[in-house]
């Protein structure tokens, strides 16, 4: 008895050495050799140190730092598109002022886009608003059903359910009519659609193609670095993009969740372009097929454009050292002059952003956070929610939306500009995920879309200070564990 004691002793050893040894590497790599936020290096240690096993397992899943990696270069282009950029930069500066309305208080966000992510200012643009799911996919159906060179279809989540199934008639359709068809879906997003599903796709003439798929089956090593990105662009004549994915919820067939809530916008004109190559950058990384070389990409836009409405499209993610999304909000957030409208299902905003807006309501400026009022993910709500608090005790009003499940992704700066698209307002989204949004200079749209958030507010109850300091104890627990570990979420 006593050898079985001592052998289980030593076992039991040589893996709390081992587990000890682990630990310690990590905790280096961590700290010497990734250049993290100093929040999220605490965060991890932390884990790592109370939990070893378990961090250990969290860090195969949840760590590594992949900006070093530029994972979607097009030397081809590189040459011409910086002549573009040029030039459009010499025409902005040339431009006499009255020429300039839309962008005269943003002209500097629009010289960093262009600068530093390549973002043509694009003008001559229809941009219709959708916040319902059933209108959103109807309008979509119809322009999938009038496609007649091509159908570049991008989402994160798509389910092999009725909403599916509707889309996938027609695109196998379409395809049989001799229309181009190509799906771009994340691994860990759409790990639930059988493999005999792309299978039968493929069958029918369809492209698919999967953003870092899975690790043997459906077993999926990387929860971060997902394709957040929902594009769809149609004979480059019309696209889209924002907060709907693919699945009946998303149409308000999800019982537990209720009405969905969302933003999408649809494209007509020039910036349709900009979309485009954000697709073909995704899907040539992950098909290895190089699309910049067919000339049915681009053929020319629709000139039947109603409203001139100029934008720019801008994306982020862990293969860029710049957080242009987030970048883009914290500017918008400092250059505003009387109001700041911001929806988000989940709020986890990094210390800059959090410094501004909190700077914002101190300053005089009117704050207005709206977020879910219920969570489809706990952890996540709760650390929203204590960033929230910390608003409305600045001042900020914050409101919970209650018809539903709030899932709409953006900003409004005093009624003149809005930048709306996949990105939350969380440090997921600034730096872990492939994330597009458009950023829109249009008074008019800007006031449209403001509209819709005191609509919004209607069905919201406000929470108040009082509202705030009165949750219980049970409450401020959970919000204390969650944000502790925000950096992680």
């Amino acid at each position: 008895m006593e050898n079985v004691m001592e052998a289980a002793w030593k076992v039991l050893a040589a893996v709390t050495g081992s587990l000890f040894f682990w630990n310690m590497i990590f905790a280096i790599i961590i700290v010497f050799f990734e250049r993290r936020d100093p929040k999220s290096v605490w965060a991890w240690l932390l884990l790592l140190f109370f939990l070893p096993g378990a961090g250990f397992i969290f860090y195969l899943f949840l760590g590594g730092d992949m900006r070093k990696r530029r994972m979607f270069r097009a030397k081809e282009l590189e040459e011409d598109l910086g002549q573009m950029l040029r030039y459009q930069q010499d025409q902005i500066r040339s431009r006499p002022p009255e020429e300039q309305e839309d962008i005269a208080g943003y002209m500097d966000l629009v010289m960093y886009n262009l600068k530093t992510a390549s973002a043509m200012l694009l003008g001559g643009n229809d941009v219709d608003i959708f916040t319902d799911g059933n209108r959103k996919f109807e309008a979509l159906l119809a322009d999938l059903e009038s496609a007649q060179y091509f159908i570049n279809f991008q989402y994160y989540i798509i389910r092999d359910d009725v909403l599916f199934h509707r889309i996938a008639e027609v695109l196998e359709r379409k395809a049989a009519q001799g229309v181009e068809v190509r799906i771009l879906f994340d691994g860990m997003g759409c790990r639930g659609v059988r493999g005999s599903c792309w299978k039968r796709l493929r069958q029918a003439g369809i492209g698919t193609a999967e953003f870092f798929p899975a690790f043997l089956g459906r077993f999926q090593l990387r929860v971060n670095y997902r394709n957040h990105r929902k594009i769809v662009v149609i004979d480059n004549r019309v696209a889209y993009v924002g907060g709907f994915n693919v699945g009946k919820e998303y149409i308000d067939l999800d019982e537990k969740l209720g009405h969905w809530r969302d933003t999408h916008l649809r494209i007509r004109g020039n910036g349709v372009m900009g979309l485009q190559m954000r697709f073909i950058l995704d899907w040539n990384y992950a098909s290895g097929e190089n699309l910049l070389c067919s000339r049915l990409m681009f053929p020319e836009p629709d000139p039947g454009i109603r409203d001139f409405c100029r934008l720019q499209i801008i994306s982020s993610g862990p293969d860029n050292s710049l957080e242009q999304i987030r970048d883009n909000y914290l500017r918008l957030i400092t250059r505003a002059k009387r109001r700041v409208c911001i929806q988000t299902p989940y709020f986890i905003p990094d210390e800059p952003v959090l410094n501004a807006l909190l700077i914002a309501v101190r300053s005089g400026i009117e704050v207005n956070l709206m977020i879910p009022c219920k969570p489809d993910h706990p952890f996540v709500y709760w650390a929203t929610y204590s960033y929230a608090g910390q608003l409305v005790g600045a001042g900020a009003r914050c409101y919970a939306y209650c018809n539903g499940f709030l899932h709409s992704k953006g900003i409004i700066v005093d009624g003149e500009v809005f930048c709306y698209g996949t990105a939350n307002m969380d440090i997921r989204s600034f730096a872990l995920n492939f994330e597009v949004n458009a950023i829109v200079y249009s008074p008019k749209k800007a006031e449209e879309m403001e509209r819709i958030f005191w609509e919004d507010v209607k069905e919201c109850r406000q929470i108040s200070m009082d509202v705030y300091a009165a949750r219980p104890l049970k409450i401020r627990i959970r919000e204390q564990m969650c944000r502790l570990l925000s950096p992680l979420l």
